[in-house]
């Protein structure tokens, strides 16, 4: 069974079913089985007291209730979508990301970092940020926060897991930074947090798969779980390179994938 479960439509699109059927057709000539829907939730009016920054208020707007009436309608057309959601994880914010995610019937909910503090760690505005700043440093504050994220359990799995290389900027010690993937591991391991192999690195300037396959390896000998996503932002992206991202899960030993409905997980097989 392939899944897509990280698939944006806000940016590109409207929330409408016929747009919908453009991602639902895509998915059925890459042979994607089933296919979700993880909106940005700082796009939500709802979420403003989790997450608040200039660039962010800038791009909210949208009203959840617009988000579940889509699903819907999507449902009654006799439509295969799950609904998801990609949080911000906020440090000091559980109690109120807890709120925002029961208060909703999602099959599953992503937690990924993009911020430290009001750094905005993946644009392009910022990318200037990383000669300014120590880069062990920001490692370092990136996987604290990749750590607790696991620790709170209230995700089902990390998006791009390291998504701190997204312009190629590393830590030249590699003990250092193998360190960051072990602490992030074992906490993903003892909260039972997934995380997700996404191809959405290809389309990045670093131009590498989510997460590195050193990391990947750590995870699966730790017996943490997987999903397949491509994180499109648009239809042509929905499989993207999906053949890489299962050749990447075996080569490192995973056999299975996770897959989420109603927040409760199941097993399958790759094959």
């Amino acid at each position: 069974m392939l899944t897509d479960y990280h698939v944006h439509m806000a940016e590109t699109g409207e929330f409408t079913t016929e747009y919908l059927k453009e991602y639902l057709q895509q998915a059925k000539e890459k042979g994607i089985e089933e296919l979700g829907i993880s909106e940005h939730a700082y796009f939500f009016n709802e979420t403003k007291d989790i997450i608040s920054n200039p660039w962010i208020d800038n791009r909210r707007g949208l009203n959840f209730k617009d988000y579940q009436a889509f699903f819907d309608q999507a449902r009654a057309e006799g439509l295969k979508v799950k609904m998801g959601i990609e949080m911000d994880y906020t440090p000091g914010k559980e109690k109120e990301m807890e709120q925002f995610i029961k208060a909703h019937p999602f099959d599953y909910v992503i937690g990924s970092v993009h911020w430290i503090g009001d750094w905005g760690i993946d644009l392009a505005i910022y990318r200037d940020e990383y000669e300014k700043r120590d880069i062990y440093e920001a490692y370092e504050q990136y996987f604290d926060q990749i750590v607790t994220l696991a620790e709170s359990r209230l995700f089902d799995f990390v998006g791009h897991i390291d998504l701190i290389k997204i312009f190629s900027y590393k830590p030249d010690n590699q003990n250092f930074v193998e360190k960051q993937y072990d602490r992030a591991v074992e906490a993903l391991a003892k909260s039972g947090t997934c995380i997700e192999i996404s191809t959405a690195g290809f389309r990045k300037p670093v131009g590498e798969i989510y997460p590195d396959p050193i990391l990947l390896k750590k995870c699966y000998d730790a017996g943490v779980g997987i999903v397949t996503c491509s994180d499109a932002h648009a239809p042509k992206h929905v499989g993207y390179a999906f053949d890489q991202s299962l050749e990447l899960a075996r080569s490192v030993g995973y056999q299975e994938i996770q897959v989420f409905s109603k927040r409760k997980r199941e097993t399958y097989s790759l094959d």
